[in-house]
């Protein structure tokens, strides 16, 4: 069975681009792969400075993985903070990675050129921990979005770079982008749906919130009478990630022939989403009423996974000469 990791930052309530984007994926994955998921909280020290908001939101993106289909017996899930290897690798190999190698990161060129993260050392050196978080479990395929493919291949540059100098070590995996699900429309019906552009849908906030998040996606100014054009609107983009083909086809019909505004058509998505997520939304109530649990999954995958890494940094100590037995 081949094996997959991916890892996802507790840095924000997940949204449906997070979902569709690689959520999803992961838990239907865990069938078919040896599975290894992390939520990514040294990552997420980037962005946030609070103690207490970091706290909570790794136990609350652990929660949310748990209530969408997660199965601890199939999948190692974990904190990446309470794995060490991780931060002992990634300084490794940040001695071996080439400067110009990272400069051509476009995440980081694109996150400080838009403002949107401070320009520090942590996110300039962002690639080398992910490399580590990857090459340590030796995975197969990485799952990731297109603009975290580059990443990926960061990652099998570095794995090269040490091969070559100390010794065959490292795998080389290969990014899995799913077709269908790299891109989601934000309610500003515009970017892709992202926290840095507050055009997204949580979906599992409370109805009230998540109704008003429906409601305020961005259409045009067609006339309630006249036709519509389904391929150009934001609704009914989000509306095909959910809807069978028969429901598409009456909806696209609907836009078609007139008469239809779009205030109806974000009911109509706004119910498809209570009805996608309810069952999930149940199961989360539930969890946040018994966290002792969820952290006991967390404490049993970190186990597990440290069973993984420590072996590999057995070898990697022992090719670099940091081992002294």
């Amino acid at each position: 069975m081949k094996r997959i990791l991916s890892g996802i930052q507790s840095s924000g309530t997940p949204h449906l681009g997070n979902y569709l984007g690689a959520m999803k994926n992961h838990i239907e994955m865990q069938d078919g792969f040896e599975t290894i998921i992390f939520i990514a909280d040294l990552h997420a020290l980037t962005t946030v400075r609070n103690p207490e908001k970091m706290r909570q939101m790794t136990q609350e993106i652990a929660v949310d993985y748990l209530a969408l289909g997660l199965n601890p017996e199939k999948t190692i899930f974990f904190r990446q903070s309470e794995v060490p290897e991780h931060s002992e690798l990634a300084w490794i190999f940040s001695c071996i990675t080439p400067m110009g190698l990272l400069e051509r990161a476009h995440a980081y060129k694109d996150a400080v050129a838009k403002g949107m993260k401070d320009s520090t050392a942590g996110l300039f050196t962002y690639p080398v921990l992910m490399a580590a978080d990857i090459l340590l479990y030796n995975p197969d395929l990485v799952p990731v979005g297109k603009d975290q493919k580059q990443h990926v291949e960061i990652a099998r540059d570095i794995a090269e770079k040490f091969n070559s100098t100390f010794g065959e070590t490292f795998k080389l995996p290969a990014p899995h982008i799913p077709d269908d699900t790299g891109y989601v429309i934000g309610t500003d019906g515009e970017h892709k749906m992202s926290k840095s552009y507050g055009n997204v849908i949580n979906f599992f906030a409370p109805e009230p919130e998540l109704k008003k998040q429906v409601m305020g996606v961005k259409t045009d100014s067609t006339p309630l009478e006249e036709p519509k054009d389904p391929k150009t609107c934001a609704v009914f983009k989000l509306y095909s990630h959910f809807a069978s083909n028969a429901e598409l086809a009456d909806l696209e019909n609907k836009y078609r022939t007139g008469g239809f505004g779009y205030g109806e058509a974000k009911k109509i998505l706004f119910q498809k989403l209570l009805d996608e997520f309810g069952p999930y939304r149940q199961k989360r109530i539930e969890l946040m009423n018994d966290l002792g649990y969820v952290e006991q999954v967390l404490k049993k995958g970190a186990i597990k996974a440290r069973k993984e890494t420590q072996k590999v940094m057995a070898d990697v100590k022992k090719l670099t000469g940091l081992n002294f037995k």
